[in-house]
């Protein structure tokens, strides 16, 4: 995939899964991304959102490295965690990063006790992880992303308390917001917990260049009817 400066192994990985070309969203945000600064992106999900955070975690962290983890993916549901786990597998197959998920019909004994054999990415609904920032106990200072996927979605259902609360736990991270809509609670939450997000709206772009579209058409119109 062409993207400045990509990861080699991450470009080799995208390429053997016939990931040739980036989106527009993947195009215009990866630089932003890498360079650590918070973010709120709002598009379609024809747009790779969920693919998207997994490329930049992988470039982001490239290799195992101690035990405590360094990315967090807060997901929706269980059906989440298992296809983000599944996309770090195709795409991480050229790096040695260990990726866990867990969900609330998991085990928490079980989970707490393979996250502290070590791990470098976390990927998790809500309510579990909440549970486990708790009682845990590792070392949430090693985070370099804090990432909330399907944003509107998770705080529909009223999850906001919870995310503060871990968010609010992380001395120093990047926290990246990815959702199909920039509603007010999603705003909200980013003004609480972000430093200065740049916002990128895929859909307004889209509506942008309609917009322009059907303006051009009049144009075109207009002159026609003052030739005749």
């Amino acid at each position: 995939m062409f993207l400045k400066k990509i990861h080699p192994g991450l470009s080799e990985s995208l390429a053997e899964a016939g990931l040739t070309q980036p989106t527009a969203l993947q195009k215009e945000t990866f630089g932003t991304i890498k360079s650590g600064a918070d973010c709120v992106i709002s598009a379609p999900s024809s747009e790779g959102k969920t693919n998207t955070i997994v490329i930049n975690v992988i470039q982001r962290l490239e290799k195992e490295f101690e035990e405590s983890p360094r990315a967090l993916i807060i997901v929706y549901d269980k059906a989440k965690v298992l296809e983000v786990m599944e996309l770090f597998k195709k795409y991480g197959h050229h790096t040695d990063l260990r990726v866990y998920g867990v969900h609330e019909k998991g085990d928490i004994d079980y989970d707490k006790n393979h996250i502290s054999l070590g791990i470098d990415v976390l990927v998790g609904t809500p309510g579990r992880l909440s549970d486990m920032f708790s009682s845990a106990g590792f070392d949430v200072n090693q985070l370099k992303m804090f990432i909330l996927d399907d944003a509107n979605a998770i705080l529909k259902l009223r999850h906001d308390t919870r995310i503060m609360r871990m968010s609010d736990g992380i001395t120093k991270t990047q926290r990246l917001f990815f959702t199909e809509e920039i509603t007010e609670r999603v705003e909200s939450l980013a003004d609480k917990i972000m430093i200065e997000p740049f916002y990128f709206d895929f859909d307004q772009e889209a509506e942008d260049e309609d917009e322009e579209e059907y303006d051009d058409e009049e144009v075109e119109e207009q002159n026609e009817e003052e030739t005749e």
